[in-house]
Order: C-alpha cells, then structure tokens, then sequence
C-alpha cells in the first residue's frame, strides 16, 4: 500500500515540482534561450531538472550584492566629486554613458606605465609590496606556489610580519579548485587569504560556473597595479616554461587608485563578510598626472553586462580606427554584429590573435567564427609565439580599455572582470604601437579555405559550445 502511496505522489510531483522552476525562470532569466532551456529541462525531467535549476540556475550572486550594497557604504565620495572630469568632443557620450552605467565618475590627475611580461612587471609589483607601509590588497585569477608565487608570498608575509595590513583574494578554481596551495603558505603564516566563491558542495556554491578573473594589487591606496597577468612563472619569459605566457599590466597613479580599492574591497567583503574600510585601505590619494581615468567592473551580480555596453558604445561612435589585442575572441553575435557595422561603414579594425593560444578547443572555436569578420572587411592578425595574454582596446588613437576582460561570452558575461579606460593620446599610440608590432600574419579568406574539411566540422562543433567555453 505504502508503494502505491510514494508511487501517486511521484506521479502527482511531476506535474507540480516544475511549476515553480517555471514561474521563476520567466521572472528572472533575461536571456530567452536560457529560460526556455532552463523550463524545458524541468519539465522533461522535473526532479532532476529541477534539483539542478536550483543548484546552478538561480543568480544567488545577484541577490548577496543586492544584500551588500544596502549594507555597505563605501567612503570617498568627496574625493570622486572632487576630481571628477568632463570628457569633450566625439568620445563625449561613451564618457556620460559609463559614468550613468558604472555609477563612478572619470576622475583625472592620474599616471600610467605600461608593462610586458612579467619578466618585467613582477619585480616592480614586488618592490611595491615591499616597501608597503600601511596595507596591500591583491586579487588574482591564477596565483600558483611556483618559483613566481614563492616570491610574491614570501613578499606578502613580510609585509604582514612588519605590521602592514594584507588581504589576498584568489579564484576559488583558478587557483586550484580541490587544491589551493598559495592559501595555505600564506594562511599558514598568519596572512588572510580568501577563495573567491568556493566550496566543494555544490548546493553551498552561489554559481558554480563563476569566476573572479580580475587581477588587482593595491599597495597603501595610492599605488595600483591592474591588468591581464597572473601569478606563476610561465608568464616570465627568460624561465622558458613549456607554455610561455606574454602579457601586458598596468602600474597607475592618482585619485582613480581608490576605484580600483574599492573594487577589491566589494570582491573581499562579498567573499569573508569584512568590510575593509579606513585610511589604510582608503586614503585620499592626491593628483599625479594629468590622465582621465575610470574602473569599470562586470559581474553576474550588479555589474551585469557593463564592460561590454562600454566596448559596444565605443564601437559605436568610433570614427576612425579600432584595434583590439586579445588572447581568445569568440564575442557573441551581438558584439559580433557591431563590430561588423563598424567595418561596413568605414572604421578600419585590427583584431590580432595568437596563432596558437593555450586552449586549443578555444582556437577551434574561434577559428569556425572567423570568416563574418573576413566578409565585413575586419583586419585579423595571427600573433606569432609566445601566445599573447594581453587584454587592449583602442579607439581613433584616443581612448584605450585595458585590464582582465577577454572577448568571449564567459569572460562578457559571467566572470568578474575588470577593465580601466583612459582618455590619452600618448597612451593610445603607445598601445597602438605595441598592438600594430603582433600584426605578423594576416588571415585571408583563402586560409580559411585551406582548411581540410574534417578540421572544419571539428571546428564547427566546438563553436557550439562557445557560451561554456
């Protein structure tokens, strides 16, 4: 009798259990492909389709930020007012957009230096953690326990050690998901280090396919370093690792220091619950250049979208020119369709590439995407090794975008990323240059051609998979 009893409430659940899966995919998926995928899956499975709705398909992230910002309220908004700038002339209305859409104003009396590899850019991120006097935050995707990490961590600790306040945020999976050494060097030393958004019960993970890709190191809040590269030794050239990694990363200065301190702070007090505030975090750091300048972060949460709208505005008023250097390039067909527009009516746009980048399912990708751009008139660059990390967008030589983000759907959409603009002639000719050095090998339609039929099918394949890339 008790078997007949489970069995009718089973059959009357499947009729129930994906009603609510239902209405609240309606409610809260934006993207129409997703709910309707996220309904079908529950009602074609209901128990299980639903179990993992709940598990992976509600944006809990979205709702802790929600939390977050009625609770938290970060100090500084004297010192954004006080060096607020005004853009003029074509690049007007992409500056008045981003200020509405990230809510930070462009703030100048700002510097930057721009640097290569880490052959270069790790020695000086080091002496500045080095001569730190009152505190170092630093977020990064991938920081490894290599010869690199070793460095950086014994750097970190000594730093604590001396009484310096330090905070260190890695990727709950891109610093080892099973596995974080880095953390427990550190931890094991007394320094806080977090991971961002982990844990190995996948009922306790917000969304287990989220990632903070931001690379952040702020040192007493007047010192910031952001950018493309990580933590580990391939990125240092002169150690010829199996897969050596070039990048680009950027040293800045001046009141837009504590945007960059704040994103981290959100990022910190989002993952441990403290919240980091205060003049060792967030001193009023005085002018020291003459660059506008902005943090722009996206996210799954209130972020949503936002360094992408950025990239599409741009895109939309540009004039003259675009160039973009990234190490993967397989944008949605929205982004691929301004682009597109852009070439049709003129802009001349360099898109350079690695040759061969260090996910070869992403090169696959990419590669069954390429012809479109071909069509509309785009530029492509295949890169020459070392496979090229660096994240950099010019537009008519006068505004650059640079920092983590990848033109992908993954890296637009659904990690944490942040990006810095700036409103400088010089800077962007600088970048232009160094983009316009990569341009080896340009792609033609007859290349793509060439490819042997079956490679083209694997290609094709893999493209589908491109939102999950």
């Amino acid at each position: 009798m008790s078997w007949v009893i489970l069995k009718e409430f089973f059959d009357i659940g499947r009729w129930v259990v994906p009603i609510p899966v239902t209405l609240h995919a309606l409610r809260h998926k934006r993207n129409t492909a997703a709910c309707a995928g996220w309904i079908g899956v529950s009602w074609m499975s209901p128990y299980i389709g639903s179990a993992l709705y709940l598990m992976f398909g509600i944006n809990r992230v979205y709702r802790r930020a929600r939390k977050m910002a009625d609770q938290h309220t970060w100090e500084g908004r004297e010192l954004l007012v006080k060096y607020r700038q005004v853009i003029e002339g074509n690049l007007a209305p992409l500056a008045k957009m981003l200020g509405r859409l990230t809510e930070r104003p462009l703030m100048r009396g700002n510097s930057v230096k721009v640097f290569h590899d880490g052959d270069n850019t790790y020695p000086i991120m080091i002496e500045a953690i080095q001569n730190a006097q009152s505190s170092v935050v630093l977020c990064s995707y991938i920081f490894r326990d290599d010869v690199v990490g070793e460095d950086f961590a014994e750097a970190l600790i000594n730093a604590h050690t001396r009484g310096v306040e330090v905070r260190v945020l890695v990727d709950g999976i891109g610093s080892g998901y099973f596995r974080c050494p880095i953390q427990r060097r550190l931890r094991k030393k007394g320094v806080p280090c977090a991971r961002f958004m982990h844990s190995i019960w996948p009922w306790k993970m917000p969304f287990i396919n989220l990632r903070n890709h931001r690379k952040i190191l702020v040192v007493d809040g007047r010192v910031g370093f952001m950018g493309g590269l990580n933590i580990g030794a391939e990125n240092v050239l002169s150690l010829k690792t199996k897969i050596p990694v070039a990048d680009t990363h950027f040293l800045v200065k001046g009141p837009v220091v504590h945007q960059l301190a704040v994103a981290f702070a959100w990022d910190w007090s989002f993952t441990t619950g403290e919240t980091l505030k205060g003049t060792p975090y967030l001193p009023e750091p005085g002018p020291v250049g003459d660059i506008p300048m902005r943090v722009v972060t996206s996210g799954p949460d209130m972020d949503l979208e936002k360094i992408e709208y950025g990239m599409l505005q741009a895109l939309t008023l540009a004039k003259k020119n675009i160039r973009f250097m990234t190490p993967y390039f397989l944008p949605d067909e929205r982004f691929s369709s301004v682009i597109n527009l852009a070439a049709a009516r003129g802009v001349v746009i360099d898109i350079v590439v690695p040759q061969r980048s260090n996910h070869r399912i992403i090169d696959y990708a990419r590669d069954a995407s390429l012809r479109p751009y071909l069509d509309a008139g785009c530029r492509i660059w295949m890169a020459d090794p070392p496979f090229n990390h660096s994240k950099l967008m010019v537009v008519d030589d006068e505004w650059s975008f640079v920092g983590s983000t990848n033109l992908d759907v993954r890296s637009l959409r659904l990690n944490f990323e942040v990006n810095l603009e700036m409103y400088d002639i010089g800077l962007a000719t600088e970048l232009s240059k160094f983009i316009d050095s990569h341009k080896k090998n340009r792609l033609t339609h007859h290349d793509i051609d060439r490819i042997p039929f079956v490679l083209q099918v694997r290609n094709e394949v893999f493209r589908l998979f491109m939102p999950y890339l």
